[in-house]
Parts: C-alpha cells; structure tokens; sequence
C-alpha cells in the first residue's frame, strides 16, 4: 500500500470462530499473511478497539479496525535483467521464467530474483507492503514457465481472488521414475513443513489441504511424462506429492532418490509450468497461454524416445500437451 488507509469490518454469524488472522487474509486478499500477522503485532488491527492475537477466534458482532500503514521502502535493488514477457496490458504480466530464478527476495537470494528484474522494467510496481512487489504465484527456483504478476494491488487482489477460488488453470509437464498404476488421478495429501527439516515439505497428517491431478501422457522406458495440474498450491506441492507416490521428479536433488536411475545431464529437475489460464482484470474474459519445453528438458525426451521408444497414453487432452 502506498498510502494510509482504515478498513472496518465487522464479523457475522458466518465467520465464527475463524482465526483473525486467517479472516483478514481472506477479507482482505491483496495482502500477504505474513504482513497480516505483523501488522496484529504491532497493533495496526484492532478487536473492539483493543490489541489481539493472531490465534484469535472471532466472534459475531466483534469490530476489526485495520490501519494499513505507509509501505516501508525495501531493500529491493532493480536489476537490468532480461525478462521473457509473453503478454503484458496495463494490469498485468505473463512472463516465462527461466529456470535458476528465484521469484522473490528471501535469506541467501536477495539478488538475481524475477522481483529485482521486474522493478529494474517497472520501477513503479507496487510492493503491498513486502518483498513480493506484483507476485501472485510462485513457482520453483528450478521450475521453468509460465507466472502471472500484477503491475498493481487491485489487479493483484483481483487474481488472488480467482486463484482462492480455485478459478486459476496451471498445469505442468513432469518427468518421473517409474510408472503411476492408474494413468489418471488425484494425489490428496495434506502438505507442511518436514518436522525433520524444516527446508523441505512433506505429506503431514495436519498439514495443508493439498491435490494434484495427473495424467500420464507418454511411458519411455521405466520413466513417464506427466501432466500435473493443481488444484492447491502449495510450496513444492508436485514435487512433494511425486516422491510420496514413489514417483519423483527427474533430477529432483530435494526429493528424489540419493541415487538417481540417471541425470542425463540435467542441472534442474524435469518440471515445466507449460499452461496457464485465468479471467483478466482488463475485460474479465478467460485466457490461457502455453509454452513449449525448453530445449534442455525436450533434449532428454528424445534421448529416452530414441533409447526405448515412446508409448503414447490415449487422452484427448495429451495431444496438445505433447505437441508443444
């Protein structure tokens, strides 16, 4: 936010007992939970007029008073780094991140991100009060594809809205070890930090709700290509819900194997944003875009269709996929 503003909400019969840090991030969707809960910290939202926790239970009747102070500026140090924009209007972008790029500015990457290439093209991206100026989604330092940012916070609140509701498409194409027993299906699995380490995510029984579709488009060999589509979007969610099928990603060094069946010379894993889709702001109409494979990626599918040659999985969907 770039100027001060107070929003005044008041709870209803609906909203009972959710947590008041959880109802504002819903109320208010162009605003990161993170800054949310510093913002009850440092008493910028009040419950009938005095301080809360963030653990607070709302209750019917009870009136939230919520300052949103002047955006600190940030650290942040635009960066002349090339960007691949696939589409830009006044609202927003869809741009093909390369793979190597981290999204946003966090410990140990504070350079080099798509945030520092992006204010470096549009210095006057609004921040939303973080280090996450325009970001809607992220994907992986080692994905490669297709991202949405918004060039300001009510396209932004806009298409947070569109993708709480489960209203955003993106899919992706993944190689994997080994074969799925059904060629189509959903993984449900409830997604958190690893209790055991805390840099990777794992299927913990009270974490997150998770689910991603797949559906199996070409064996080769003791390998399959597939097409995974989110319905959540949880941190490292394909990756994650792969390995604790037994599936995991090629060349992924987090979740994979300690051993590898093979590399191929891979200094990524196979993991492709390839398909995106959502209403625009501009004229609330639907539109999708799609990539191809970068060339790294496509290299090693036809390594493996010339080793052991391809097996076609009929979908009506799989053509366009594979024809990319």
């Amino acid at each position: 936010m770039n100027q001060q503003s107070i929003t005044t909400l008041t709870i209803t019969e609906d909203d009972v007992g959710q947590r008041l840090d959880r109802f504002i991030a819903l109320q208010l969707p162009d605003l990161s939970r993170t800054y949310i809960q510093q913002l009850i910290t440092d008493i910028h939202i009040r419950v009938n007029g005095r301080g809360a926790k963030s653990s607070y239970p709302v209750q019917a009747g009870d009136t939230l008073e919520i300052v949103l102070p002047l955006a600190k500026p940030t650290d942040i140090v635009p960066e002349d780094i090339p960007l691949d924009v696939v589409y830009e209007d006044e609202d927003v972008l869809v741009v093909n991140k390369a793979a190597g790029m981290v999204v946003h500015p966090a410990p140990g990457h504070t350079n080099g991100t798509l945030v520092n290439a992006l204010l470096y093209r549009y210095p006057n991206l609004t921040t939303s009060g973080d280090l996450r100026p325009g970001i809607v989604h992220r994907i992986d330092k080692d994905t490669s594809g297709l991202l949405v940012v918004a060039k300001h916070d009510l396209a932004r609140a806009f298409l947070v809205a569109q993708q709480q509701e489960h209203a955003m498409s993106k899919r992706y194409l993944a190689l994997v070890e080994g074969h799925f027993r059904e060629q189509s299906g959903a993984i449900d699995a409830p997604i958190a930090r690893n209790p055991n380490n805390r840099l990777r995510m794992a299927v913990v029984s009270d974490g997150r709700y998770a689910i991603t579709h797949y559906r199996v488009l070409e064996e080769l060999g003791s390998y399959s290509l597939v097409r995974a589509t989110l319905e959540t979007g949880r941190t490292h969610q394909i990756r994650v819900h792969f390995a604790y099928k037994n599936r995991p990603v090629v060349g992924d060094v987090l979740y994979g194997p300690r051993r590898a069946k093979e590399t191929f010379g891979l200094k990524r894993h196979f993991l492709h944003a390839y398909q995106l889709g959502f209403c625009l702001p501009s004229d609330r109409e639907w539109h999708d875009w799609e990539l191809p494979l970068p060339p790294e990626l496509e290299a090693v599918l036809s390594t493996l269709r010339l080793r052991f040659g391809s097996l076609v999985i009929p979908d009506e969907n799989a053509v366009s996929a594979l024809d990319l």
